[in-house]
């Protein structure tokens, strides 16, 4: 479980770093390495959306997915959660002089779902458990680290605790994943990636400000793609 180890490790190094480099980074490198950011996934998403196989079982699954994730308020839900720890947290962090309570609240929230059940994170913890391949989280953790040291110079150190958060939830995650390796071949693996590729270019699309996708909503649609992979072959061949 490697991946969710160095991106952790990402997110505490940006958090405790920001404040010490504020001086040296100036406004206009931290407005301009989001679009950067946007890009990548997009380049991202773009490539594992091409290693599909079956187009109906991943557009079916996208679909349906997403029909489970709104009709849940899946994305409301981990919000709530996340700022249900905020509450938690507030009365050992104390909030930066820069910021009213509901601000640093409403940031610190944010952030525990960009960096705990973001795309890329959830896609990137499964895969490492189906394939051990763990490049995903790798980018993952450069981008966080960046992202980490932008945040943290407003909301202060507290940045670093949210990465107890998301090892728990890539962790969770990886293990899940791995406990169906064995049901996974070329074939699954292959639209898997097609569907967390569209999750992917909709994280890019987020982060630019283009499209304001419930990214979340979607991460059923990557469940529901293997017994979709399998059903779609003993119907159509």
């Amino acid at each position: 479980m490697l991946g969710p180890i160095i991106n952790s490790c990402g997110i505490i190094l940006g958090g405790l770093l920001g404040p010490l480099l504020a001086r040296f980074i100036p406004k206009r490198l931290q407005r301009g390495l989001p679009p950067t950011f946007a890009l990548a996934s997009f380049a991202i998403g773009v490539t594992m959306i091409m290693k599909f196989h079956f187009i109906p079982v991943v557009v079916m699954s996208l679909i349906l997915g997403t029909a489970v994730g709104e009709l849940i308020y899946l994305e409301a839900g981990i919000s709530k959660g996340a700022q249900w720890v905020q509450r938690r947290l507030k009365s050992i962090l104390p909030v930066p002089c820069s910021l009213s309570r509901e601000e640093y609240s409403s940031q610190f929230t944010a952030l525990i779902v960009v960096f705990g059940a973001s795309g890329l994170g959830v896609i990137g913890a499964m895969t490492e458990g189906l394939t051990g391949n763990y490049q995903l989280l790798l980018v993952k953790a450069m981008m966080d680290f960046v992202t980490a040291i932008i945040f943290s110079i407003t909301l202060g150190p507290s940045v670093a605790l949210i990465a107890i958060i998301q090892f728990l939830v890539q962790g969770i995650l990886f293990f899940l994943a791995t406990s169906i390796h064995h049901y996974m071949d070329p074939i699954a693996m292959a639209d898997f990636s097609a569907v967390g590729g569209i999750v992917m270019v909709a994280v890019g699309l987020r982060i630019a400000k283009i499209m304001n996708f419930a990214v979340v909503n979607f991460l059923p649609a990557l469940i529901l793609v293997l017994p979709f992979s399998y059903l779609w072959r003993h119907l159509f061949g």
